[in-house]
């Protein structure tokens, strides 16, 4: 669901510190889904969408960040971009693609944990 503009917070007083929170925000992101991951391999899929959730949020904070900066500019206050910011919308695009690939190997873990539960089943008849 998507936030209206007033829910973005205002802009701090530099894009060095907007990029700073993104990065931080977004390798949290990154490293709570690649946990979640774990958890889906030992089939513990309760905590893995616990903490795929909770991936979701950091990566919003890290969005709202992002369009903090788009807001800026829009508004004709220009954003100087520079490497840092550069490499924060990098680390924020690989967090999200990272979390969305290891939703669907959970999702491939938790078809494979339902067949062998299935499997045995049948075979203990």
């Amino acid at each position: 669901m998507m936030q209206g503009m007033s829910d973005v917070p205002e802009a701090p007083g530099s894009s060095e510190e907007v990029s700073f929170e993104i990065i931080a925000s977004a390798g949290q992101a990154r490293s709570l889904a690649f946990e979640a991951l774990g958890y889906a391999r030992d089939n513990n899929f309760v905590k893995a969408r616990e903490l795929i959730e909770e991936s979701k949020k950091e990566s919003l904070l890290a969005h709202r960040c992002q369009t903090r900066l788009l807001t800026q500019e829009a508004s004709g206050d220009h954003v100087d971009v520079d490497v840092l910011l550069v490499h924060a919308q990098d680390h924020l695009m690989t967090a999200q693609l990272a979390r969305e690939l290891i939703e669907e190997i959970i999702n491939l873990y938790e078809i494979k944990a339902d067949k062998e539960i299935d499997l045995r089943g049948r075979c203990s008849k």
